[in-house]
């Protein structure tokens, strides 16, 4: 028996693992101890890797679609064909024809991203699109564009939590772990959400009507600074348009937020005297929560600013900027500009800044309209947008147009179900690469590990580095590619690093690369055009947005749309989490299925009263866009006149629901969270 230690690869935790392999075969994973982020513990997900690798969905071969039957055919056979088609269309419609996607997986998975990056670039289209369309990249273009950096809580050090529209029970559980650590040391937690989750029966609960984040923000700005508890000190030497900002909050009164938010002005002024007075603190934010309301930039603006009144800005326990590791860019320049990039100017540049991706909420109108140019192919890794992505039927159908659909996982998904050509790619148990690189966003930890392969990979499958390097040299761009084996390809990644393979071998559990900065402002100040902290965003100004964060109503709601509310008068949040599964991810493995088998849809028993509706029956959810079945969950954690419905599932898919045409109109971010439903009895 040997005992191989690496790290989970299914989510953004990048949890140390003990992966027992007994002659080849991996039998049982445990938590690694020592390692820093989950000191030994394990999620559902993570305590299932066996069944996860085993599974009897696993994709071994590369299949190609015959007659509406799948075919497994060679290597060979489906890189030849994938290279003539898109040779072909490059010819007839240009690169940019080709449009290059990565998922969940494919972002957290940097070899994915790295390697689909340099394929588009040799390729030559400037559409690489990813689920960073509607995820974290809105929150860091909101920090950049206020700090000049990406600060991230240092919950080591905190006094007091803002835990902001996240549930890390359910979806980051180290996380959860700290919240409750430094709680039993003597910290303060304030949770803000629609759902009582459990954090919240052991803080103070702000229970807000969704879509009215930035209100809530706003307000409790008001009490700190009108009633002088906000940092003067640091604000006044280190912030550009404070002044601005004190004018704009009159209009944010406790009285007049409890108005748009439902929060009681009481808890309001409570809430905001705990968190200016009791330093440091700092807000901890969920994932997709506040980005994926209309008010996304804003939203985040707003607490990066509650963030800095109070000083909590490069402190031990505030928000703390952490230098990320340097690694090889792989990216080849392409001089077009992506998809989206004209209608979301910010979300592409800022400050000269210029970001690789294109905006995947325009893709499936591009598609349909061939406008301004036509899209005939797409090539997808570690995602499952036909599922997971707004408005599902519409980018199903734009799936269904394309002259060419190519799929890369580790299981037939609902988007490989509609491809041309399915290729197997290898677990990341089955492939060294570089782990707990991408958790210094979530975790604030200068850290870094070597991901071990662990066992063989399973039938024909390849790491999903080799099949872009295969694809590339089948399409003559071999010069590109040059790395055969996982450890060129890691030893290619670190060299800027300073960090070298042998000596994350001779770590089993990884190395700190640096230490944390603090006060890391007052040698170089920030890097804005002003050199502080931008309150006031004359960028926002120019581009035509508030420079100073403002509530706006939802594009659906029950204030606004008064007719619409009273035709559909629920208000719907999607994309709850579930610590048994990542976003559309798992639901093959049975073990899984079987401690969560299907979507539930929670809904507070007053509200099901109205309609008749009893705990755990089939009800039907419609919203102007659609109609799914689901079952429903009593429950008194939720407010009242609110559903929440979770994602990533084929069946009950959420996505039928939401409205891709709903959007930020700063980042393009999508709009479902305060939708408009409403529940029918089947």
């Amino acid at each position: 028996m040997e005992i191989i230690k690496t790290d989970c690869a299914l989510c953004v935790n990048c949890c140390g693992i003990d992966a027992y392999v007994d002659k080849g075969r991996l039998t049982k994973v445990e938590g690694t101890k020592e390692h820093p982020v989950n000191l030994g513990h394990l999620c559902p997900k993570g305590e299932r890797l066996v069944e996860y690798v085993y599974s009897e969905d696993r994709l071994k071969y590369p299949m190609r679609r015959d007659n509406g039957e799948w075919k497994r055919i060679s290597w060979d056979e489906a890189l030849d064909t994938i290279a003539t088609k898109l040779l072909e269309i490059k010819e007839r419609f240009g690169a940019h024809a080709l449009a290059v996607y990565t998922g969940s997986v494919g972002v957290e998975h940097l070899e994915i991203s790295f390697f689909a990056q340099r394929f588009r670039g040799a390729y030559g289209t400037p559409n690489f699109i990813t689920v960073d369309s509607g995820c974290w990249r809105a929150r860091i273009l909101a920090r950049l564009l206020t700090f000049g950096t990406f600060p991230s809580e240092d919950l080591e050090n905190t006094k007091c939590v803002m835990l902001w529209g996240h549930n890390p029970d359910e979806s980051r559980f180290p996380v959860a772990r700290q919240i409750r650590k430094a709680m039993g040391e003597g910290a303060k937690l304030i949770v803000v959400d629609p759902r009582r989750i459990p954090l919240a029966k052991e803080g103070i609960h702000l229970q807000l009507r969704p879509g009215t984040d930035c209100a809530l923000a706003l307000g409790i700005m008001n009490v700190i600074i009108s009633e002088g508890l906000y940092d003067k000190e640091f604000v006044e030497e280190w912030t550009f348009g404070f002044d601005k900002l004190v004018e704009h909050l009159k209009h944010y009164t406790p009285e007049k937020v409890e108005e748009i938010t439902w929060v009681p002005a009481a808890d309001i002024k409570r809430c905001a005297r705990i968190f200016a007075t009791t330093r440091p603190g700092g807000i901890v934010q969920g994932v997709c929560s506040l980005e994926r309301q209309k008010n996304n930039m804003q939203n985040n603006r707003a607490l990066a600013i509650l963030q800095t009144i109070t000083g909590n800005i490069d402190v031990p326990g505030g928000w703390v900027s952490t230098n990320a590791i340097r690694l090889t860019d792989l990216r080849i320049p392409v001089d077009e500009e992506p998809m989206g990039a004209d209608e979301y100017p910010l979300f592409h540049k800022a400050w000269g800044m210029t970001t690789p991706y294109g905006h995947a909420m325009v893709f499936p109108d591009m598609v349909l309209s061939e406008k301004p140019y036509p899209i005939k192919a797409l090539i997808v890794a570690g995602g499952n947008p036909a599922v997971t992505i707004p408005d599902s039927k519409k980018y199903q159908q734009a799936l269904e147009k394309l002259d060419l659909v190519v799929v890369m996982d580790v299981v037939m998904s609902e988007t490989a179900e509609l491809a041309d050509i399915v290729l197997p790619a290898s677990s990341f148990l089955e492939q060294s690469g570089i782990g707990d690189f991408p958790p210094v966003a979530m975790h604030g930890l200068p850290y870094i590990m070597l991901r071990r392969k662990v066992i063989e990979p399973l039938g024909e499958s390849w790491p999903d580095w080799k099949i872009w390097s295969e694809l590339s040299r089948k399409m003559g761009y071999g010069q590109y590619f040059p790395w055969q084996t996982d450890e060129e390809m890691i030893e290619m990644l670190l060299a800027p690093s300073g960090i070298t393979l042998k000596q994350l071998m001779d770590e089993p559990i990884g190395l700190f690369y640096t230490e944390k900065n603090y006060d890391r402002y007052k040698k170089k100040g920030f890097r804005t055009p002003s050199g502080k902290i931008e309150i006031f965003s004359e960028t926002f100004k120019d581009a035509g947005f508030d420079p100073l964060p403002a509530h706006r109503e939802p594009t659906q709601s029950p204030i606004e749309t008064t007719e619409l509310a009273g035709e559909y008068p629920l208000i719907l949040i999607t994309g709850a989490r579930s610590l048994e599964y990542i976003h559309g991810q798992l639901r093959h493995v049975p073990e899984l299925r079987r401690i969560a088998p299907e979507a539930l849809m929670e809904i507070h028993p007053s509200t099901a009263a109205k309609y008749g509706v009893l705990d755990g029956e089939k009800v039907f959810v419609e919203t102007k866009k659609g109609r799914i079945k689901i079952r429903a969950k009593l429950t008194e954690d939720i407010a009242p006149q609110v559903v929440s419905i979770p994602h990533g599932w084929a069946a009950a898919n959420v996505n039928i629901l939401t409205d891709i045409e709903l959007r930020d109109p700063i980042s393009g971010y999508p709009e479902d969270k305060g939708l408009l439903c409403r529940i029918r009895k089947i």
